[in-house]
């Protein structure tokens, strides 16, 4: 329970019901479309998702503030900001003051990757994630002493979240995420969550629970088994806590592993042997443009479902349920939705290494340049279905994006956001170290790799990218759905409001002003 100076508020729709909320329940299933959502409730009236939609709002005209990347996604419904300041694009992004894992002292020029995946776990022989992170395996950077340390994920954030808010004033908080990376939740004070669990889901040349949706969703289940645990009051490992989270939730990755796989891959011995058997070798995706789901897609719809059933039951049968603010969404979207728009043309750089005067046009140089830099100050590139650049040097910056745009249609480029026009949405790269040089939005449906794997990505801008589920359920609420277009950031003030705490307790809030979602009204008497 939050402490004194913290009171509790009601959520008002309906005049003679007014529960305090005292929990936020905060759910990402990644990939999930609001097209997803509207079909499956449709299509399943007895599901969770329809019972939180029948006592709650759908906003279907919501969109992650930036591009859709796992990290500025996350961070947009825990900070209420987006890159501008958190400060983050991408798990492996760029830095112009770090430097490589190995330099120990923090010699020489800074700039360097700024890796924060998978591959920061420790590991054992067995070539399986013990799900710590590894500081070996960290970026350096210098810090306030100028000390030559590794920079952790929190560490890497520049501004506060919702659990370093609630946790302030003597909530309880927890959180499950797929990487030990997600470190990064903590904050920039490095104690943000309580219980925090990341059992790893990708094992770096070992078994990656990715290549199959039966597999992912038995990752995603021992982060459920979490929740109900939190829900009783214990913490995700069934041990003793203080009590119910004030503020917690996880993430679903069985969404968006449906969406992305080209054909699933279980393996029976390591994975449900009945689904891995029935779903072995199926197509992942959709149908068709109208969002039909193929049958692996389906069966994570399916089973994320059942999981947010059981988390609402678990809340009844603790009796605070309508104590709860329950909010399912995604940190992002994929694309494309139309498997006839699928694009795998190979990585970005390549394609503009293959035009005939790639290797004597400044632009075409500057690229390649920028993507040969293994370590240190020398740029990078990193693409998905977006392609964000680092120059080596940011005097080429002009000169690449003219190059670029010169040969969009080559490149299938829709749009290049460089100078002024990066600068109208991002901060200034001349004076933001983390900031790309120039980004590129391909055309819908590109993805920059030419994997067989995978049919679907996200990381981009697009609508297919950015425009996801949104559900904000309590009991007091009545069924309705807002059009009204809105930012996935705006979900963290709300829940510090329904919480009856300052959402302009976040930094990001501040500074971006972002405001509390529409369409509800709270009552602190």
């Amino acid at each position: 329970m939050l402490l004194m100076g913290a009171a509790s508020v009601a959520l008002v729709q309906a005049e003679d019901r007014h529960h305090e909320v005292r929990h936020a329940l905060l759910i990402s299933v990644d990939g999930l479309h609001a097209l997803d959502v509207a079909r499956f409730v449709d299509a399943h009236p007895h599901s969770a998702l329809a019972e939180l939609s029948r006592h709650g709002i759908t906003y279907s005209n919501a969109r992650t503030p930036a591009n859709s990347d796992s990290f500025p996604g996350l961070l947009a419904l825990v900070t209420g900001g987006s890159p501008v300041t958190h400060g983050l694009f991408y798990d492996v992004s760029y830095d112009r003051s770090i430097f490589d894992p190995t330099n120990t002292s923090c010699a020489g020029a800074p700039g360097n990757t700024m890796v924060l995946d998978e591959s920061i776990d420790v590991y054992n022989a067995a070539n399986v994630s013990q799900d710590v992170i590894n500081p070996t395996r960290l970026p350096r950077h210098l810090d306030a002493h100028g000390n030559c340390v590794p920079l952790f994920p929190h560490q890497a954030l520049r501004t506060n979240t919702i659990f370093e808010v609630v946790k302030a004033e003597g909530g309880l908080t927890a959180w499950a995420d797929k990487h030990p990376a997600y470190d990064l939740v903590n904050g920039p004070s490095g104690t943000g969550v309580d219980d925090l669990y990341t059992p790893e889901i990708t094992n770096v040349g070992g078994f990656d629970a990715t290549v199959s949706v039966v597999c992912t969703v038995d990752n995603d289940e021992k982060k459920v088994g979490g929740i109900i645990n939190q829900i009783h009051g214990r913490r995700h490992d069934g041990s003793p806590a203080p009590g119910v989270p004030t503020v917690f939730g996880m993430n679903f990755q069985a969404v968006s592993v449906g969406q992305k796989v080209s054909h699933d891959t279980a393996d029976p011995l390591l994975c449900n042997p009945a689904d891995g058997k029935a779903l072995n070798g199926k197509p992942g995706g959709y149908v068709d443009g109208a969002g039909t789901p193929t049958e692996v897609l389906a069966y994570g719809l399916r089973k994320t479902d059942e999981a947010l059933g059981r988390m609402i039951q678990a809340l009844k049968d603790q009796g605070i349920y309508e104590s709860t603010l329950f909010v399912v969404t995604a940190k992002h979207g994929q694309s494309p939705i139309n498997p006839a728009k699928v694009n795998k043309p190979g990585h970005f750089a390549d394609l503009v290494a293959s035009l005939p005067d790639a290797a004597t046009d400044p632009g075409g140089i500057a690229i390649a340049n920028a993507n040969n830099c293994s370590i240190n100050s020398c740029g990078f590139v990193q693409d998905d279905d977006i392609a964000l650049i680092w120059l080596e040097h940011q005097s080429d910056t002009k000169a690449v994006a003219d190059y670029l745009n010169a040969n969009a249609k080559a490149l299938f480029i829709d749009e290049v956001m460089a100078g002024r026009e990066l600068k109208l949405k991002f901060n200034d790269p001349a004076t933001d170290s983390r900031t790309p040089d120039i980004i590129v939005q391909p055309v819908y449906g590109t993805v920059y790799t030419p994997s067989t794997k995978k049919n679907a990505e996200h990381g981009g801008f697009s609508f297919g990218d950015t425009n996801v589920g949104l559900i904000v359920s309590h009991p007091d609420l009545e069924a309705r759905v807002v059009k009204t277009p809105i930012a996935t950031s705006q979900v963290a003030p709300t829940i510090l409001k329904a919480l009856g705490l300052d959402p302009e307790a976040l930094e990001s809030v501040r500074v971006e002003h972002t405001p509390v979602l529409p369409g509800l009204t709270f009552d602190r008497n």
